[in-house]
């Protein structure tokens, strides 16, 4: 009973917040609270000349780190809301207002039980950058050794775990108030933020991550991860090495610093590649600033708070959609979500493909380096509801890593495309792993796994066997006992009606 009276208070200060930016069209569109939003709308900021997406923005910056989180997730929602909101989400930045050093000193020693002296050399106060959910300070180590230190914020957890119920809440209530958004799974989409949002601020998760995807590029001189110190690092404090280098996204530093700003794309576009389709784990948050690049070149990412894994089949599905929109060949796009299972078999094919091209043509009629294939995908996403596809909430991260890199890319060098750069990777990626012989290696494999599995099955097969003679053999033994549990039911209704009578 609380819960709902709780929710309902927190739903009339959100409602309350989006009147005062006149951005109130999300709770309009979902239908939930019709009483709430009646009220909000008498206290509704009118004469608001930025675009809705920009108010939805502005209203979510005010909110806290919960809704800037939440705001980032939903940018990658075009079936939600609008292309054009979406992408107006996407330009949410995340930065607080820092907490004291004094506080973060105080974190680490909790965390590390050991007081700053005896872990830190120096230890910066003044924060080099500030989040949502964590600050960093530079400092370091007895050893003197140049550190970058990310503590949690005081209370974040239990002020995410406040709007996540909210969050969790106004989910359900759209799937019970409107029945026709079920199939985007607005619950399931709330459970994946959460779990993202779980594991960044367990920076234990974001330390093994980083290390994870510096194994997985150990033999690329060209890209590389920061070293972790496991012994100064934990649930909420984690200490990696400091990285030296200019972001990735300031192109007229690397060009006054005298780098090639095309190898420089060429190695972010092939590193996207192998993160995705070779490894299945990539970094989720590639913005400008979350990279640096090395006096020599080399691309050192940093924040793994947010990462993504993609399995062998969704690889391959991603695969085949990105060659097909690329050939223009809207048939093969078609038939790849189809395969896929993401649209109805009682759908049309034809009219899916026609749909593509649709979307496709207008933006592959333009010069190549104008091509967006996440603006693209969003623009998939709209076609979504016409044909009753399920939405994917697993994909949702990556998609907006998509719009990322492309961000990124375009700063770096805008008359160059990343995609046509990964190409070659992605075609004999494709060949490798989905041409003949790679159909006849994964028949073979499939064979000797069920030949594996064939003891295993006669095993239970005899199992089953023997459950079914001893089921056949138990009325006799039930008839036996009829009487001893008939009388002992017979017992316990006098002992009742006893007790009934004394009261």
């Amino acid at each position: 009973m609380l819960r709902p009276l709780r929710n309902s208070l927190r739903l009339a200060r959100l409602a309350y917040t989006l009147a005062r930016h006149d951005a109130l069209f999300p709770l309009e569109v979902m239908g939930v609270a019709p009483g709430i939003v009646a009220l909000a709308r008498l206290v509704r900021r009118r004469g608001d000349r930025r675009r809705p997406g920009e108010r939805l923005t502005a209203a979510f910056s005010q909110m806290g780190p919960s809704f800037i989180k939440f705001g980032q997730a939903l940018s990658t929602r075009a079936d939600l809301l609008s292309e054009q909101v979406a992408l107006d989400l996407g330009q949410l930045v995340d930065h607080l207002q820092p907490f004291s050093g004094a506080e973060a000193k105080r974190t680490i020693e909790l965390e590390l039980g050991k007081p700053i002296s005896d872990l830190f050399m120096r230890f910066d106060e003044v924060p080099v950058a500030a989040a949502s959910i964590a600050q960093v300070h530079y400092a370091e180590t007895i050893a003197g050794e140049k550190v970058a230190v990310k503590v949690l914020r005081p209370g974040i957890e239990a002020a995410f775990a406040r709007d996540l119920d909210l969050f969790y809440w106004l989910a359900g209530l759209v799937e019970v108030a409107r029945p026709q958004y079920r199939r985007l799974k607005p619950v399931e989409t709330v459970r994946a933020f959460a779990e993202v949002t779980r594991t960044e601020m367990d920076l234990r998760m974001e330390a093994a991550a980083a290390q994870e995807l510096g194994e997985n590029f150990a033999d690329d001189p060209g890209y590389r991860t920061p070293r972790i110190y496991w012994d100064l690092s934990a649930r909420r404090v984690m200490t990696m090495e400091r990285i030296e280098g200019i972001p990735i996204g300031e192109r007229e530093r690397l060009l006054a610093a005298g780098h090639d700003v095309n190898e420089v794309l060429r190695k972010s576009a092939e590193a996207f590649f192998y993160q995705v389709f070779r490894d299945g784990f990539f970094h989720g948050d590639m913005h400008g600033g979350n990279a640096f690049v090395e006096a020599s070149g080399a691309i050192v990412p940093v924040d793994f708070g947010i990462m993504g894994r993609v399995d062998a089949d969704t690889r391959g599905y991603l695969a085949e959609l990105l060659i097909a929109f690329l050939r223009r060949d809207y048939r093969a796009v078609a038939e790849v979500q189809f395969r896929a299972g993401f649209v109805p078999l009682d759908q049309s094919v034809e009219l899916f493909a026609q749909a593509c091209r649709s979307i496709g043509e207008p933006i592959f009629g333009k010069p190549s380096n104008q091509i967006s294939i996440g603006r693209l995908l969003a623009q998939l996403l709209r076609v979504t509801e016409r044909f009753e596809m399920a939405a994917q909430p697993q994909l949702l991260l990556l998609q907006k890593t998509m719009l990322m890199a492309e961000g990124m890319g375009t700063k770096l060098n805008p008359e160059v495309n990343i995609w046509e750069l990964a190409r070659p990777l992605i075609e004999d990626w494709m060949r490798r792993h989905f041409g003949p012989r790679a159909r006849i290696e994964r028949a073979v494999a499939e064979a000797l796994e069920g030949a594996r599995r064939v003891p295993r099955l006669l095993r239970t097969l005899e199992s089953l066997a023997e459950g079914e003679r001893h089921r056949a053999a138990a009325p006799a033994r039930w008839a036996a006992w009829r009487p001893t549990w008939s009388g002992a039911l017979a017992a316990l209704a006098l002992l009742a009606a006893a007790l009934a009578w004394w009261r």
